[in-house]
């Protein structure tokens, strides 16, 4: 059988609801799956709040996507059989989700003085359930507008980095999220590990305290993938890999069960579930 231990429900910028997203990967035939939405445990808490966490037809982990702060890099951290209740963590999840609504809001008005028609609302209505608002929903109101064919292009125009509708927001340290993960019951892992573009500090990352290290990610190759387990291997982290699925007919993979790793990684993550 497969697993997949990267992949996000419409608590964050996924499409499917969570009980859509577990109903698709038993589909798939996956044995393991993780919810890992952006800055929020949402997802995998509605679930346990409705009875489909556990379940007993799929192995679910709960998990969470940091994303930290660094001047010039992507770097996200994956956070695994993390306890969603536990209170510094819900903490801080909250103080994250209130940034991310200002930074929202003020990404918005930003898109009205360039002349874009765009507005709060109808960003919120696309986000649904989402408290975790980010730019992937703002780029998908201004794809449905006809301003652009895709969400790529209106990140690469707009609301990337140093673009003029970008606006930065409140990102944790590296250390800080390791350690909170782990105070969480958790592990952390350092996600897609090419996307931050910097190998250096990507061993540096490796050393200060992570993991595991996501080796299989749909936007590695194969030169890449082994050059990440060789890393983990040198620096003793668990491998972890996923397709970061988002459920988007315009973001690979469209379907789950399209990108998949073995489940002899996936089982190392996995722990019975405990009473939460």
């Amino acid at each position: 059988m497969a697993s997949d231990l990267h992949m996000h429900t419409t608590y964050s910028d996924g499409r499917l609801t969570p009980e859509e997203l577990v109903a698709a990967a038993k589909d798939a035939g996956l044995r393991y799956m993780a919810i890992t939405d952006h800055d929020t445990v949402g997802g995998i808490g509605h679930l346990y709040e409705t009875g489909m966490y556990p379940c007993k037809s799929i192995r679910i982990i709960p998990g969470i996507e940091f994303s930290a702060h660094h001047p010039l890099r992507e770097i996200h951290i994956l956070g695994y059989n993390i306890d969603i209740f536990y209170g510094p963590l819900v903490d801080k999840l909250n103080d994250i989700t209130e940034a991310r609504w200002t930074r929202f809001s003020e990404m918005v008005a930003k898109l009205q003085q360039l002349g874009y028609d765009v507005s709060e609302t109808e960003v919120l209505t696309l986000a649904g359930a989402s408290k975790s608002i980010s730019r992937s929903h703002i780029g998908r109101v201004l794809v449905k507008k006809g301003y652009f064919p895709s969400i790529r292009e209106a990140f690469d125009a707009l609301l990337a980095k140093g673009q003029p509708a970008y606006v930065p927001h409140y990102r944790l340290e590296v250390r800080e999220i390791v350690d909170l993960v782990k105070a969480a019951g958790g592990t952390p892992v350092l996600a897609h590990p090419k996307l931050v573009g910097d190998d250096a500090l990507v061993e540096r990352i490796c050393q200060s305290g992570i993991e595991g290290l996501e080796c299989f990610y749909p936007r590695h190759n194969e030169e890449d993938t082994q050059r990440y387990l060789a890393m983990a291997d040198r620096y003793g982290l668990l491998v972890s890999g996923g397709s970061d699925y988002h459920g988007f007919p315009t973001r690979y993979p469209t379907e789950l069960g399209v990108f998949t790793i073995e489940d002899q990684w996936a089982e190392k993550f996995y722990r019975p579930v405990q009473k939460l």
